[in-house]
């Protein structure tokens, strides 16, 4: 994956706790063409690596432009970008991936986004418009003062739905949003992961490929200790490249392994959501746990997400 130097040459506040940062490359050349949904991930000077999504026009090619929201329990990502980075700052990202692409050939699209989760959807936004397609938002944050990029969105007329909690007395009702769709409408959704999990339940009568999700954080889960297993449960890995082998226990993940062995794998959100620890596996059967693939792709895969995923089988053979 090829790294790029860029300049920060626009910043702005949004929102409450919302900031809209332009990036360019510093001598003016062209930048990587990406498409609606990709997301970049910015390596902060601070030495902390985080994805954020393009919510620029894909047809544009000057400039990626990111909204990030301040994160209340930031771990040094969102915190350091709204206090640190200004005008003129230099930093370095990868070129664009996408996990949440959209399909180019529905009858209609229903985006349902919440807070920050507006990001990606608006370049999809922007591609249907330009491509005039059929599509409708429903947009949900705690109140008015939150509602970012609302001039724009509000410019759609009644293409956008904005619900704020407070005045409605609660969250956005999924169900009727999702209410009577049309045949071949496609469902793209990002958000919190109550609003998201709302979505997927509200979509549990729709095929497997009509609903996309782009999650920001991992659902809230317990995690294991040492005394919720049998002692020596856990799989083998085998290092490829190096010819190395190591013991997973239950109780961590492969990339915490990697990493106490000195092998250093590129991560950034350590919950399955970004997929920037993505590893080739060369042998074995992994145990998919990510929030990136459909059931129906995993199968088919020859890679894993190290941060979350694990081992079906005895041993795993990985690309390192």
């Amino acid at each position: 994956m090829s790294e790029l130097c860029l300049r920060v040459v626009g910043v702005r506040a949004e929102a409450r706790d919302v900031m809209r940062l332009e990036l360019a490359d510093p001598d003016g050349r062209l930048l990587p063409s990406f498409e609606p949904g990709a997301h970049v991930v910015l390596k902060l000077p601070n030495g902390i690596a985080r994805s954020y999504s393009l919510l620029n026009d894909c047809r544009e090619r000057d400039r990626y432009v990111l909204g990030v929201g301040r994160s209340e329990t930031s771990r040094g990502g969102s915190a350091y970008v709204h206090a640190e980075l200004r005008n003129g700052a230099e930093i370095r990202c990868d070129a664009p991936t996408n996990n949440f692409r959209l399909r180019d050939d529905a009858g209609h699209y229903v985006f349902i986004a919440g807070g920050i989760g507006i990001t990606p959807i608006l370049s999809m936004i922007r591609w249907c418009e330009a491509m005039g397609r059929s599509w409708q938002l429903a947009y949900a944050v705690r109140n008015r003062s939150r509602i970012a990029f609302y001039e724009e969105l509000a410019g759609y007329g009644d293409k956008v739905r904005f619900h704020c909690d407070d005045e409605y007395g609660g969250p956005l009702p999924v169900a009727q949003c999702m209410a009577g769709l049309a045949q071949h409408s496609q469902v793209y959704c990002c958000g919190p992961a109550p609003l998201m999990q709302a979505v997927k339940d509200c979509g549990a009568g729709l095929p497997e490929d009509a609903l996309h999700f782009e999650w920001f954080s991992a659902p809230s889960q317990v995690p294991a200790t040492a005394a919720d297993v049998p002692a020596g449960s856990g799989f083998w890995i085998d290092l490829a490249r190096s010819g190395r082998s190591f013991f997973v226990p239950e109780t961590q993940t492969i990339l915490e392994v990697l990493e106490n062995n000195g092998h250093e794998v590129p991560f950034s959100c350590r919950e399955g959501v970004c997929g920037t620890c993505e590893t080739a596996v060369c042998g074995g059967e992994p145990d998919h746990r990510d929030y990136i693939y459909p059931e129906s792709q995993r199968p088919a895969l020859r890679s894993m997400l190290v941060c979350v995923s694990r081992a079906r089988s005895d041993r795993l053979a990985l690309d390192l």
